[in-house]
């Protein structure tokens, strides 16, 4: 992105730590809530450490079972697309997780 437009513009000591709270919370720079905002989204905050230790397990058993996939593909002795479609659904979960806990979500502000 091309970002040449410079705005300066001024806020008060409860906006501005209020920016920086919202900011923190959600673990993205203060410029990154305004543009989120300006784009009809609503930052989420930053979930905690149970979420991420679930996304490591997920991703390690995602990892199993495309081993797994390959594994059985060669030996022959398994339905491979079966377990594929089953690494397909694991990955799709993931995804859906990050959605829900990472991605900005669409705004209901009426000035949109």
């Amino acid at each position: 992105m091309n970002r040449r437009i410079k705005k300066q513009f001024w806020l008060s000591p409860q906006d501005a730590r209020e920016l920086k709270r919202k900011a923190k919370l959600c673990g993205i720079t203060e410029t990154a809530v305004i543009r989120i905002l300006l784009h009809g989204y609503e930052p989420k905050e930053k979930p905690d450490a149970r979420f991420y230790e679930a996304m490591r397990q997920l991703s390690a058993i995602g990892n199993n079972i495309n081993q797994l996939a390959v594994k059985a593909n060669a030996l022959g002795f398994i339905d491979a697309s079966m377990l594929k479609a089953e690494a397909l659904r694991w990955h799709k979960f993931q995804a859906d997780i990050e959605a829900v806990f990472l991605r900005p979500g669409e705004s209901n502000l009426k000035w949109q």
